[in-house]
């Protein structure tokens, strides 16, 4: 990427820090979205009556 990087024109820096900026952005608003989607595969596991008698002590 950094030999790639240095054969672009000064100029197109900013461009490329923009783009780097949007795909930082993307990602951190994937994450919850992922969290949110798996939620009803992993509360099949949470409700079951073995999960609430390991957790009840707490």
């Amino acid at each position: 990427m950094i030999s790639e990087l240095s054969d672009l024109p000064p100029r197109t820096y900013g461009e490329v820090l923009d783009f780097i900026r949007f795909l930082k952005s993307r990602r951190r608003k994937a994450a919850p979205d992922t969290a949110l989607a798996s939620e009803p595969v992993l509360r099949k596991d949470w409700l079951r009556p073995e999960e609430e008698e390991a957790w009840s002590d707490l």
